[in-house]
């Protein structure tokens, strides 16, 4: 019979470990869908700021090359054209830090309204902090045809550097690259700005989901708790009732152990101890006395050696050395050869191998198991034939007591409240260790089964 599971761990088992995971779960997916919600929004802002930021260049860009195409057009490359195309695009700007440069191909630069400390200057190898030549890559752009380039540049306003996107178109009569740029810092701003929003939606709905799972732990805690109320009253009514099917036992195993001792220890000591006074009575006599004391005192060692044998018997009732010394088949072994000895019906033992490395405890348990069947097998199954197994299967051990006898009602026994009792110290022992006892019986015989499973 497998022992039930308690009610408190199928309570934890259906309840509260399905609850957790499902509350993980819906944190875990809700988290994701979130954090990619917010990446694709960021994603999504960016490009349209970039985008308006890119169609503001090149309209800044066609208007600086509308205000000199007049210079340019006319074929003109003398200085003074120069110049004045210069001059115009100087005077051109917008917001406080839009404004236009001129570099040559050659990367002069010509003309930087906002830096003129860099006009007349070759900044052909200017590198960023990382190393990026960023005037290079102007001109290259510019001589591929035009086009937007990102590079870090000095923003005026602030006197800092900032990230900035710049449009270049080249003059290639005039070995020019004029060009325009709008710093990215207030884009990055407004992004970061969103991200924090986002960072903060998703605490805030990572915080309902806690508080949603704190709520239903305190309800599933509530519902333990009152559930272990209960169970523990049950519990306590158990306890009380095996408190009293103890001190029974005990009771009868003292009454078993006084009667022993009164009928049979002290009736041979008495009449050892007779024996010993008359001999030595009979040592102060005639030489046919002395003889008879020497015969008494030869009768009464084997008297001694019938007590010292009552004494293992008793001895070994109450624990068996051998199973401390020699393991439980060895224990097994012993129980059924003495049982055959004593009874009617004969008993034999087998073991597989391999069946050491129990625990002491649940050697223990399993001999007794097998003292009880035995015994009950004597008192009331008619049996014939008695087997006694133990097996292992995987890292299970079983002990099997199986009989031929007339069998019995294990149900109705039981459960009755004044026989029985030697089953339910089988089913508590067994309890105790987390083993399992099953036991069936019909009118062809019973087989008692305990399985312990290995550490």
């Amino acid at each position: 019979m497998i022992a039930p599971m308690k009610l408190r761990q199928k309570f934890i088992l259906f309840a509260v470990t399905p609850l957790i995971v499902a509350l993980c779960a819906l944190a875990l997916f809700v988290r994701h869908q979130a954090v990619s919600l917010a990446r694709q929004q960021r994603e999504t802002i960016q490009q349209a700021y970039l985008a308006s930021k890119e169609a503001a260049l090149t309209n800044y860009v066609a208007l600086a090359s509308h205000s000199i195409a007049h210079l340019y057009d006319s074929g003109k490359n003398d200085p003074a054209t120069l110049a004045e195309a210069k001059r115009i695009l100087s005077t051109l700007s917008y917001g406080s830090d839009g404004y236009f440069f001129v570099y040559d191909f050659q990367g002069m630069n010509l003309m930087h309204p906002r830096q003129p400390e860099l006009v007349g200057r070759n900044l052909w190898e200017l590198r960023d902090a990382n190393g990026v030549p960023t005037v290079q890559r102007l001109v290259a752009r510019a001589r591929a045809g035009g086009g937007f380039e990102r590079y870090v540049w000095v923003k005026p306003s602030t006197n800092k550097t900032a990230p900035k996107l710049g449009y270049v178109v080249p003059l290639a009569r005039w070995n020019w690259m004029i060009g325009t740029g709008i710093y990215l810092d207030d884009v990055d701003a407004a992004l970061a700005k969103i991200d924090a929003q986002e960072s903060r939606n998703i605490q805030s709905t990572m915080a309902w989901i806690g508080a949603l799972a704190l709520l239903s732990a305190l309800v599933v805690a509530g519902s333990g708790l009152a559930l272990n109320i209960s169970e523990l009253r049950v519990a306590d009514a158990k306890l009380k009732a095996l408190a009293q099917r103890v001190v029974e036992s005990q009771e009868q195993e003292r009454a078993r152990l006084s009667r022993d001792l009164h009928d049979g220890i002290s009736q041979w000591l008495v009449s050892i101890k007779l024996q010993v006074e008359a001999g030595l009575i009979r040592l102060g006599g005639t030489p046919a006395q002395q003889q008879q004391a020497r015969a008494g005192f030869e009768h009464t060692a084997l008297a001694l050696a019938d007590v010292l044998g009552e004494v293992r018997r008793i001895s070994h009732d109450l624990r068996p050395a051998i199973l401390d010394d020699l393991g439980l088949a060895a224990a097994l072994e012993h129980l059924a050869h003495e049982f055959s000895q004593t009874s009617a019906a004969p008993a034999r033992f087998s073991a597989d191998a391999g069946t050491d490395g129990l625990p002491h405890v649940a050697n223990t348990v399993l001999f007794r198991i097998a003292q009880e069947a035995l015994t009950n097998i004597e008192r009331h199954a008619e049996a014939r034939h008695i087997d006694i197994l133990l097996e292992r299967h995987g890292n299970t051990v079983t002990l099997t007591v199986r009989d031929d006898g007339i069998g019995f009602d294990a149900a109705g026994i039981a459960q009755h409240p004044q026989r029985g009792i030697g089953l339910r110290n089988m089913l508590e022992r067994m309890d105790a260790i987390g083993g399992r006892l099953h036991i069936a019986s019909s009118n062809t015989g019973t087989v008692v089964r305990a399985a312990v499973e290995l550490g």
